[in-house]
């Protein structure tokens, strides 16, 4: 057992010397590609700049802490980016309702709309166009029928005062015509029975 583990150990010792060739005072040097190269180019260059041995792959603990770094940086930057994303869907979903409920309230007052065009109000009675067309004219033809009826009896009316009028004039033409006469008759007979009494009176010599 204690032999396993000191093997462990001789493994990662050789491991860290063997990381990067070159002297032990270059192992202290921290390569660029960690901090400026992509995190998959990063995982890469440790993949080719290390060892295997007895199936354990040794790896400089300042390397492991820098790539453990940027990996949780670009974890904790990926979730961040999520978190927004997620906000962002979030908003736009609400923005979708908010929308949507619009384009429903508006839906609702273009069919209010129609309704309200193709229905009338006669009297504050609610109706459609059509009825309200048909009673419309209705009644103008009412009033056109009663117009005309009442312009017929004017004209009746009117033509029977004219003639009854003429008749009448007629009538009083005749009738001076009938008085003239009769008092004419009754002057002569006046004048004559006059006459005929004063042939009485001279017969008897009065």
């Amino acid at each position: 057992m204690q032999l396993r583990i000191l093997k462990t150990w001789f493994v990662l010792c050789l491991g860290c010397w063997l990381a990067l060739p070159g002297s032990s005072a270059g192992q202290g040097t921290m390569p660029q590609v960690l901090d400026t190269a992509l995190l998959q180019e990063q995982w890469n260059y440790l993949q080719e700049r290390t060892r295997i041995y007895n199936d354990y792959r040794a790896i400089r603990e300042d390397m492991f802490q820098k790539v453990k770094r940027n990996t949780m940086d670009s974890l904790n930057f990926q979730k961040g980016k999520v978190r927004d994303l997620t906000g962002r869907l979030m908003s736009t979903r609400e923005e979708g309702d908010s929308l949507m409920a619009l384009l429903e309230q508006a839906r609702k007052e273009r069919d209010d709309a129609i309704r309200n065009r193709d229905r009338l109000s006669l009297l504050g009675i609610g109706m459609h166009k059509t009825l309200y067309n048909t009673i419309l004219w209705a009644i103008i033809a009412g009033l056109a029928f009663l117009v005309i009826l009442l312009f017929t009896m004017f004209r009746t009316t009117r033509h029977s005062t004219v003639r009854t009028r003429k008749d009448l004039e007629e009538l009083k033409e005749e009738y001076e015509n009938y008085r003239k006469q009769s008092r004419e008759r009754y002057e002569k007979l006046v004048v004559s029975h006059h006459h005929e009494i004063k042939k009485l009176k001279e017969g008897r010599g009065l």
